[in-house]
Order: structure tokens, then sequence, then C-alpha cells
């Protein structure tokens, strides 16, 4: 009889066991299927689909911060090169500041005003001289806020007899205005805008 008490108590404790096995088991197998899902579920929400000349394609999406320093170059080049590639032509001239004053604050405003009181844009075009640009660098520090920024560049001023090229530093701040716009795509704002130097280098007949 006591054999048959101890057969049960070690039946009863294998199914026990075996129980809180299962259990273990389960709910292991609940927690991986719900860490694959939402793995998927995010990787799902990073993909992102472009529709371009009646093509499909899929990009990967990621935050404004992982391109921070991507997107503030390219806004930086944006601005130079709208405010500096100059066609001898008035109305290009101010359709092309007026994109890049989109992008920086009146400190920008002020250089344009200043350029043309001394009659520079004037020359450009009496002269029948177009002027370009080209980014050399921009050191940036994105260490604080607002962000800095200096930007090596070299301009060329074509003429029929000969090409003038240019040594041109800048240096501002950049502000993030927490909103893009059809102007201003990445959302950023130049400030405190000033050039450091704009002299001539050498000349090209």
């Amino acid at each position: 009889m006591f054999t048959q008490f101890k057969n049960i108590d070690t039946a009863f404790r294998h199914i026990k066991m075996f129980s809180i096995v299962f259990l273990v088991a389960n709910m292991a197998c609940i927690c991986f299927c719900l860490y694959t899902f939402f793995r998927l579920s995010d990787a799902k929400d990073q993909r992102v689909y472009i529709l371009s000349n009646g093509k499909l394609l899929e990009a990967m999406a990621s935050d404004k911060k992982s391109n921070l320093e991507v997107e503030l170059r390219d806004h930086i080049k944006v601005f130079h090169e709208r405010f500096f590639n100059l066609s001898p032509d008035d109305k290009a001239i101010q359709k092309n500041v007026e994109k890049a004053l989109y992008l920086a604050d009146e400190s920008a405003k002020k250089q344009f005003d200043n350029l043309k009181e001394s009659g520079y844009f004037n020359n450009l075009i009496a002269a029948n001289i177009s002027q370009q640009i080209e980014i050399d660098s921009t050191v940036l520090n994105v260490e604080a806020y607002p962000y800095t920024f200096t930007c090596y560049a070299t301009e060329q001023l074509v003429r029929s007899s000969s090409t003038t090229y240019r040594k041109l530093v800048t240096k501002g701040e950049v502000r993030d205005l927490k909103q893009k716009t059809d102007n201003n795509p990445h959302g950023f704002l130049i400030q405190r805008w000033e050039t450091l130097e704009n002299r001539d280098s050498h000349v090209k007949p």
C-alpha cells in the first residue's frame, strides 16, 4: 500500500515537473515570437516606397539625427550655390538670391543689400560675367547647438577673355526650424552668416 502511495507521489511530481517545463517552454516560445514580430514590424516601418517614373522603388527611412551632418552640409551647399551662382542677368540674379534667402536669416539679406549697393551685380551684368561656386569643404560642429560651420569654396568669375578664381571662406550658425517646406526642404536656417575671406587667387586666360 505504501509502495502504491509512493508511486502516486512520484507520478504527481513527474507531472508537476513536466507541467512546469511545458509552461516555461511556452513562455519562452511566446517571448521569442513577440520579439520577432516587433523586430519585423520595426523593420517594416523603416521601409519607404518611392514612386519614380512609374517604378516603385524601396528605400530605408532613418531619423534626422543619424543624417544630421549630411543634411547640414547639403543645406549649406545649396544656400551658397544659390547665393553665389550668378548669371549676367538682373532677373536671374534676383530669382536665385530670393531662393537662397529662404535658407538664411537677415544676415544674408544684409550681405546681399551691401553687394547691391556697391554695384557688384551691376558690374557683373555690364561686363557680361557669370559667377560659379564650388564648395571645397565644410567644417561642422554638431556638439553644440546652434550648429556652427565654416565653409571653404572656390569662386569662378568667367569672362569672354579669362576666368578669375577666388578663395571664399564664410562662417555662420545653423538653427533647426523643426519644420520642412518646399522652399526649405531640410528645415534649417543659417544665421549670423558672414564672409571671412573673398580674394582673387589666380587668373586663367
